[in-house]
């Protein structure tokens, strides 16, 4: 059978709350408490505070890896679009010089495909040289037909506006003659009358003209250009 001491129970018990009473009506003992306490809060905010900071440092950590991938992603498309732009620029000016180059090769094509149907049909008539500057072409050439060049010249003015400003200029020369030619070939040749050939020189301007309105129906025809074609 246990028997409990009741009494020294109580005493243990009136003795504690006494030592505590004692201590908490001791002034140095209540403020060694305070401060205790405020120590533990401290710490508990100091802990807190951490534990925020470091949370909010790697959210921050994470936002700034992520907008440092965005902007490598930028910097990659920028880059991409940049590259682009020189293939499209460098496609145009290669497209431009093809214009350029079919524009120059038209040109002159144009250019002696008119003269050529405004030629005369003689055998003899020829054309040394056809020069285009600064506006202006220059075509010369010699004829034994005087008349062939005249008929040439005024083909070139009366073009409807295709060549402009015709100034033509002739001069009669004597042609070379090797005697020994025409007695190796056994023909004869009269040496009192040498053969002549008319040189000839041309200038005028070419150029379409697309600014000319249109005539109104039944109005009369615009009188034609005088004669522009000077001889010497």
């Amino acid at each position: 059978m246990i028997k409990v001491n009741l009494l020294d129970s109580v005493t243990d018990r009136a003795r504690s709350v006494a030592v505590v009473e004692a201590k908490v009506a001791n002034p140095r003992a209540r403020s060694m408490m305070l401060m205790a306490a405020v120590f533990s809060l401290m710490a508990l905010g100091m802990i807190f505070e951490y534990m925020s900071a470091n949370s909010a440092h790697a959210a921050a950590q994470a936002e700034l890896e992520r907008q440092q991938q965005i902007a490598k992603q930028m910097e990659a498309v920028n880059k991409e679009q940049a590259e682009l732009e020189k293939k499209i620029q460098a496609i145009q000016v290669r497209i431009e010089a093809i214009k350029k180059l079919r524009a120059s090769q038209k040109g002159p094509v144009a250019v002696l495909s008119e003269i050529n149907q405004r030629m005369p049909t003689i055998a003899d008539f020829r054309l040394e040289s056809i020069e285009q500057k600064n506006g202006e072409l220059i075509i010369e050439g010699h004829s034994p037909n005087e008349s062939a060049v005249t008929e040439f010249g005024r083909k070139l003015e009366f073009s409807d506006g295709l060549f402009t400003n015709v100034n033509l200029e002739t001069q009669r020369k004597d042609l070379e003659v090797n005697v020994a030619d025409y007695k190796d070939l056994g023909g004869e040749i009269d040496l009192t009358v040498k053969p002549q050939t008319v040189r000839f020189k041309i200038k005028c301007k070419y150029g379409p003209t697309t600014d000319k309105p249109a005539p109104l129906p039944g109005a009369p025809a615009p009188p034609a250009a005088p004669n522009q074609i000077a001889q010497k």
